[in-house]
């Protein structure tokens, strides 16, 4: 039975057969013009990923502030940065010159670009997002809530209740953070603490992701958390500002391994 109700010829005649090829035809050509131009819009978002993922830091002028997020004007150009309370105190009044290290999140339904008046809270905030239940906006939560020296503290000395001061951190995702942080809480910036991760953290201030991925690769090695830390911190404190990963691991492993 001939489904095709529409045709302008006579089923089954020659100029049918003809006007069906070409039908299809026209129907495969459109088909084939959706899928390049759905590949073209991929590759663009892809490219705009990845060109906003290559921006480290923003230096330019503050054009706007709201309750969670700035507008940074360089050359021109507004850079919407979410950030946390801390970081837009510290940016200033409207209108002045400011610098922002940025951070690129990617979630399924959303892609935003994170600010953060020091590195340092950066440094803190990938580490914070690594943990499961941490998205962006709990991170920026408890950035709020603690100062950098404050989370170190905190997480070095199990101290969940600090943490749960966040907004949005319920007990047991404080928990999940101090636990799965304290062995790496001695090598990250902060200010104050004693003991061996007070020494650590002093040490490992000025080398930020660096000093923390040398930790985590000594406590791969097979190192207690508390020796890799202060081998790393000898080792920051060695090569002073700027230390690349791979010089902290070679020198911290000798003095973890005397």
């Amino acid at each position: 039975m001939c489904r095709d109700f529409d045709a302008p010829y006579l089923p089954g005649s020659d100029d049918w057969f003809t006007w069906r090829g070409e039908r299809r035809r026209a129907k495969s050509s459109a088909a084939r013009a959706v899928t390049i131009t759905a590949l073209a819009l991929w590759r663009s978002c892809t490219v705009c990923a990845t060109l906003i993922a290559m921006i480290a830091k923003l230096n330019g002028r503050l054009d706007s502030t709201g309750e969670d997020w700035a507008i940074v004007d360089v050359g021109g150009v507004g850079y919407l940065v979410h950030c946390s309370a801390r970081t837009l105190a510290a940016l200033g009044d409207v209108g002045e010159g400011c610098t922002v290290h940025t951070d690129l999140q990617v979630s399924e339904n959303d892609m935003r670009l994170l600010g953060f008046a020091e590195s340092a809270e950066r440094d803190w905030f990938r580490l914070l997002t690594g943990v499961q239940g941490v998205g962006s906006k709990v991170g920026l939560a408890i950035l709020s809530a603690l100062s950098t020296g404050e989370l170190r503290d905190a997480c070095a000395a199990s101290d969940a209740a600090s943490v749960a001061r966040a907004n949005g951190v319920g007990p047991k995702l404080a928990g999940r953070i101090v636990n799965e942080l304290k062995d790496k809480a001695g090598a990250m910036p902060g200010a104050g603490g004693s003991g061996s991760a007070g020494v650590a953290a002093s040490g490992a201030a000025t080398a930020g992701g660096a000093s923390a991925d040398a930790v985590s690769a000594l406590e791969n090695l097979g190192f207690k958390p508390a020796v890799a830390a202060q081998a790393v911190a000898r080792a920051v404190e060695e090569f002073g500002e700027g230390a690349s990963e791979g010089d902290l691991i070679r020198v911290a492993l000798k003095k973890a391994a005397g």
